[in-house]
């Protein structure tokens, strides 16, 4: 081989390695989840919920189980298999006669926690095998649906709280959050209305601008990268890819997000949480590219901190709180897991 042909293959070479060492090995990884994960579970309170300085007990409690659910725990199986049924129970008493997770006089935008809510708890049925945990979730499942119905503005969104309640408010990051939930519920077996899902899905391309962004509300206020993404998650849960919108927000969310990046927006975390699940979605080298700019960010980021069994790590930027930037970050990293029927391609 001349020189030219080795400098060739070598540049090649270190191509192809550079992506995997941006972010460290998987051994690094799996230490900083672990570590993530056993934070999370050293702030769970003595009633099995999470909260975010003392607020959003329901959308805290579903996040943060979400992302142990990730690891491959059960209510029943694995590491964090206590936490995860604590955080189940705590959520069924949480249910109301009207069907909402949450409590309304505690929290003044509760149907971030319902959705997130129906999310967590629908992917928990799937893999529950006590009767009578399985009967308590399917009655508060498809109570919560039915809520959630009802909850929908005229224009086919949600607000921070239901219809009736908001005034017919909407905006984006909630009407993505009952979406996916109600999505998650309906492959648990919750039957879901499909006129619902049709007018969310008609409210979010009413939304979508010229340009591929989605804007704020049916009212207006300009394209957002971050509910653009969460959009677009959300339309490839309910198994659309129209050829006019789907191409033209995925390019609106290159164009503001591309691969990792730095917060020039705001809700960096929020928008990465759902442009994850598009990259991993499209798999292949968009997925391998996200994954070793975003990874790269996350464990560089990620705080150690001391436990009273051990070490941890979280992530405290934002301003809603570390529980919440923590369990979104550690969401993401554990997306190859597959763990969770939602987020697998």
């Amino acid at each position: 081989m001349n020189a030219r042909c080795f400098v060739t293959a070598l540049a090649a070479w270190i191509a192809v390695c550079a992506p995997l060492a941006a972010y460290g090995n998987d051994e690094e990884i799996d230490r900083v989840v672990t570590q993530g994960l056993d934070w999370l579970a050293s702030r769970q309170q003595r009633l099995g919920h999470w909260t975010s300085q003392g607020r959003y007990p329901a959308a805290m409690t579903a996040l943060s189980g979400l992302a142990m659910l990730c690891e491959g725990s059960t209510t029943t199986e694995g590491r964090y298999s206590e936490n995860i049924s604590r955080a189940v129970d705590y959520l069924i008493s949480q249910s109301r006669p009207n069907g909402l997770i949450g409590d309304p006089l505690r929290d003044d935008r509760y149907t971030y926690g319902h959705g997130f809510s129906m999310l967590f708890l629908s992917q928990v049925l799937g893999e529950e095998e006590d009767a009578q945990r399985r009967e308590e979730l399917v009655d508060v499942l498809t109570r919560a649906v039915r809520f959630t119905a009802m909850a929908q503005t005229d224009a086919g969104g949600w607000g921070y709280v239901s219809a009736k309640d908001g005034n017919g408010f909407d905006e984006g990051s909630t009407t993505i959050t009952q979406v996916q939930g109600l999505r998650s519920c309906r492959n648990a077996g919750i039957p879901v209305p499909k006129e619902v899902i049709d007018k969310a899905v008609k409210y979010i391309k009413d939304c979508t601008l010229r340009d591929g962004g989605v804007q704020y509300s049916s009212k207006g206020g300009g394209g957002r990268p971050a509910i653009t993404a969460a959009a677009v998650a959300c339309l490839f849960n309910a198994g659309e890819y129209d050829e006019d919108y789907v191409p033209r927000m995925l390019k609106y969310c290159e164009q503001h997000l591309g691969s990792g990046g730095q917060d020039n927006y705001g809700h960096w975390h929020y928008a990465h949480f759902y442009y994850s699940q598009v990259q991993y979605r499209e798999a292949g080298d968009i997925w391998d590219s996200y994954r070793a700019a975003t990874y790269a960010k996350l464990v560089r980021e990620a705080k150690p901190v001391n436990l009273p069994d051990g070490k941890g790590v979280v992530w405290d930027q934002g301003y809603i709180g570390a529980v919440y930037t923590t369990s979104l970050n550690l969401i993401i990293l554990q997306l190859d897991n597959a763990a969770l029927p939602i987020y697998q391609r």
